[in-house]
Parts: C-alpha cells; structure tokens; sequence
C-alpha cells in the first residue's frame, strides 16, 4: 500500500465523518425544536406515500405527489425560515456557549431553592414573571437585547426584578448556570393551536422558547397566583410548588446521571 492510497483512505474517513457529524446535529437540533420535528415528520409521510403510490402504480396520487416533492423545498424554506436560521446558528454552538459550567449537586440544590423560594413568595403576592433557565443551547440572542444582570442568583433579586412598577417586569429573566443574566428578556410566542386561550402573554412566551430551545420556563400568573413549567415543548399549568421543584430537579440533572439511571434501572429488570 502506498503513502498516496493511505493518504486517500484517511480522506474518505474524515470526509464521511464529517458528513456523519452535520447529519447528527441536524436531527439533534430538529428533535429540540417541536415545530422542525413535526416538519420532519410531514417530509417523511410524503415520501412514505410517493412509495407507496409508485408500488401499487396510484397514478393521481403519485402526480400530486410529485409537484409536492418538486416545490415543496422552496416553501418550506420560505414558511420556516426562522426556524431553519435557527438550527444552522445552533450547528456550531456547544455545551460550553450554553450552560456556562456543569453544576454541582449542591450547586444545582441551591438554584431550585432559590428558584422556589422566590416563586413561592410571587404566587402569594400575585407578582407576574417569567423565569428562563439556559441549558445545553445558547440563549445569546436573547440576552443580547435584554438589560444585562450578571449576577449571583438570589430569591430575593428575581422578586425584586419582578416586583410591580419595575422597569423590568413584564420581560423575562435568563439564568445561565447559577447566575442571573438578564432580565426583561423578550421570547417569542407560541402559535400552537393547543394552547390554552386563557393563556396570556408571559405563558405563550414560556412555550415559545421551549418549543425552540431546549430551554425551562417557569411561570407565575399574575391574576391568579398559579404556577406553571414549560419543557420539551410542553407547558404543564397550575401545578403545585413542590411540583415545580421535582420537574427543575429532574430537568437539571446532568444527562451522565440520567444515563447511569438508566443502566441500573436494566441492570434491575436483568436481576
């Protein structure tokens, strides 16, 4: 074997590596973003059908098809482009650029603590927020336009930043790792069709950027007190105080203690 096939052999590794890489992230980003993943799921029931109609010969079905297969790029292009420019800015993007640090145990007791703490106190005083924790995926475009914080997380600075008459009230706070980042962060809101229409703007906030990051929210309605989580594309509502702390303590758990979870949980059903 020569220096020059060796040299080529290695090529083909990296460059099919390569490709593997970027095919990866793109279904990680897309299993992430709840509208991406519908939108994935509608691509491959068309393509589904395309064979279907051409093995039993569904002429009809197989021409409609194909004028979907042939323009049906550029719309999704033109319908999703938020969304697309979304995961092609995310592609690069590490776990060091999103969660600053992997937290301790204690670390992570004392950010829920303080989380409960402060919404404990805002559901009894009927004091509105809207509370975003950063996790794997950068939050950086929305912390740019917001007031910049950086500071140590406390109970009593998230009450204060949403107290009534505050500047920052009614946007929303980021917190990345164990600190404050921001506040009066502004998220996009979700159209989904199952969204409660009692929902109001910080809820339909909370679900929007989760159903596009992988981001938690935590949310305390300003007319009635109530508390509600929004992960995975989900928003849970009216849930109890020590609801919210398991979800943020399930939720922020390391994915390397979720995977030792798993392994003693088979290792359990082997025994």
């Amino acid at each position: 074997m020569t220096v020059d096939s060796i040299i080529m052999i290695i090529k083909k590794i990296i460059d099919i590596s390569l490709v593997w890489i970027l095919f990866y992230q793109i279904l990680k980003n897309i299993r992430n973003n709840v509208k991406l993943s519908l939108l994935f799921k509608g691509v491959a029931m068309v393509l589904i059908l395309k064979l279907v109609s051409d093995f039993f010969g569904l002429n009809t079905v197989g021409l409609l098809l194909e004028y979907i297969i042939m323009w049906g790029p550029l719309a999704l292009i033109i319908i999703f482009q938020p969304e697309i420019r979304n995961v092609l800015e995310q592609l690069g993007r590490t776990q060091l650029l999103g969660r600053h640090k992997v937290l301790t145990v204690d670390e992570r007791e004392r950010l829920v603590y303080e989380i409960v703490q402060a919404v404990d106190y805002m559901r009894k005083a009927r004091i509105g927020a809207l509370i975003v924790i950063e996790r794997d995926y950068s939050l950086s475009n929305y912390i740019e336009k917001a007031k910049k914080v950086y500071a140590d997380l406390s109970s009593d600075l998230l009450i204060s930043i949403f107290f009534p008459n505050n500047p920052l009230h009614d946007g929303g706070v980021i917190i990345q790792g164990d600190r404050i980042t921001c506040a009066g962060a502004v998220f996009p809101t979700s159209n989904s069709s199952k969204v409660n229409k009692r929902f109001g703007t910080r809820h339909r906030a909370a679900l929007g950027i989760v159903e596009e990051t992988d981001a938690i929210s935590v949310v305390v309605s300003e007319e009635t007190g109530r508390l509600s989580v929004a992960v995975k594309g989900e928003i849970f509502y009216n849930i109890s105080l020590d609801d919210v702390r398991m979800m943020l303590i399930d939720e922020l758990r390391p994915k390397q203690d979720d995977d030792y979870l798993d392994e003693v949980s088979s290792e359990e059903e082997e025994a």
